[in-house]
């Protein structure tokens, strides 16, 4: 995706037009209902195994076969973006995920839910791109961040409401593993409309205020591997940090404090609600923080110590849970809101729609085959309300992931605050050319 191209003629625009904050609830809403739908299995996983005698594996699949098409597709849906703009691309990708939502909700035969959950991957990785390049069109860079940051914040309340639709949507769930899903599909034909209005928003302020005419490039992918070695460091932290928060925290940690720490379906939906509930709060405070006083890459470290520290207290700790979440929220709070724009800075913009690209690529490929390991591993070691301490090899998986995150941050970090750093240290950094 270029996304250089697409923040430069919209700097103007997104200046002189009030109808930017319209666009930015639009989007909100739209990934909100993005994120809902993504995380919809995670409540519902003990009645799959019950009700449908599941596998973990299988249920490990079914949330990594949303990743599988964004392997592929990452770098073509970025050309899709810069060819035909990012708001109709939403728009597209807003019919596909609420025709997956619906497949899944049908649920019967397990094939059909697999095939629901691949094309509302398609989907579900495009329309986070193609809103995030609808932002940069429309806001200026002097707010640009502010606005990342009240987006990422209501994406996480997606996740926030999945988690206690147990305790809001009680009767739903007592009814079975089908009308939780149903529900999910209303909401994410909720965000087709939004897209919908967010495309007539843009189509009417384009017949007002005419854009700019932008320079379209294919990115340079033979040149990917002269990227700086800092460009490598954050690349490691965005594939590791995710393939050991998102598997966890969507697939197995509802499930896992169910059999576990013994907690009802409603508490344990509490419980994992708490780091999206922390994430709402604190993203945008840490976004403020690093603007105004920089450090980001050590930020970035102390945010993702924080997540081997988290399955230590789980797995050899009798903490109450809430310990975790308090631990592993503050984590997702930091990260996500210092690595975005952290990599804009070591990235010059004219290249950075390939790095984005390979990121993309690459995160796709670890949370595909994280979920599948993860749910291969509790199944061989019997892992169930039976058997809680066959969930230890799951924790260890996803434990020795974050030390190898936090290593590759430690590396940026070091770095970064030598003579070759990026200014991600400096609370202004130098514009790179």
């Amino acid at each position: 995706m270029s996304v250089a191209a697409a923040t430069t003629p919209a700097d103007e625009l997104g200046a002189v037009s009030p109808l930017r904050w319209v666009v930015l609830g639009m989007a909100a809403i739209a990934v909100f209902s993005s994120y809902y739908e993504e995380d919809a299995l995670g409540p519902i996983a003990d009645l799959l195994i019950r009700h449908r005698h599941f596998s973990q594996f299988q249920i490990g699949d079914l949330t990594a076969v949303t990743s599988l098409p964004n392997i592929p597709l990452a770098v073509f849906n970025g050309l899709l973006i810069d060819r035909y703009g990012p708001v109709r691309v939403t728009l597209w990708a807003a019919i596909l995920g609420f025709i997956g939502a619906v497949l899944t909700a049908l649920g019967t035969p397990f094939a059909l839910m697999w095939v629901g959950r691949l094309v509302f991957g398609i989907s579900e990785g495009t329309l986070f791109i193609s809103l995030v390049a609808t932002l940069a069109q429309w806001f200026p860079r002097a707010g640009i961040a502010l606005a990342m940051s009240i987006f990422l914040s209501l994406a996480r309340v997606g996740s926030f409401s999945v988690d206690t639709s147990p305790t809001w949507a009680r009767a739903l769930y007592e009814s079975g593993w089908q009308p939780p899903l149903w529900l999910g599909a209303g909401i994410t034909g909720c965000g087709l409309l939004a897209a919908l209005a967010l495309y007539l928003v843009d189509r009417k302020q384009a017949r007002l205020v005419p854009r700019l005419a932008t320079e379209r490039t294919l990115p340079e992918w033979s040149s990917i591997w002269s990227f700086d070695l800092s460009y490598w460091y954050i690349l490691g932290l965005h594939v590791l940090y995710a393939a050991v928060f998102f598997p966890f925290r969507q697939t197995f940690a509802i499930e896992y404090f169910q059999h576990v720490k013994g907690l009802t379906l409603q508490q344990a939906g509490n419980v994992n609600s708490g780091v999206f509930a922390a994430a709402v709060l604190a993203t945008p405070l840490f976004g403020l923080l690093a603007d105004r006083f920089g450090h980001r890459a050590l930020m970035l470290t102390l945010g993702t110590l924080l997540l081997p520290l988290t399955f230590v207290v789980l797995g050899w700790t009798d903490f109450s849970p809430w310990v975790s979440t308090v631990l592993m929220g503050l984590s997702f709070a930091l990260v996500p809101a210092i690595i975005w724009p952290a990599t804009t800075f070591i990235v010059e913009p004219r290249r950075l729609g390939a790095a984005l690209g390979v990121i993309t690529l690459l995160q796709n490929l670890a949370l595909w085959s994280s979920n599948r390991t993860a749910g291969w591993l509790a199944d061989a070691a019997g892992a169930g309300r039976d058997n809680p301490g066959g969930y230890a090899v799951m924790l260890w998986f996803f434990g020795i992931l974050s030390l190898t995150a936090l290593t590759s941050v430690v590396l940026l970090w070091r770095r970064e605050s030598g003579p070759e750093g990026h200014g991600l240290e400096l609370a202004r950094p130098t514009a790179r050319a």
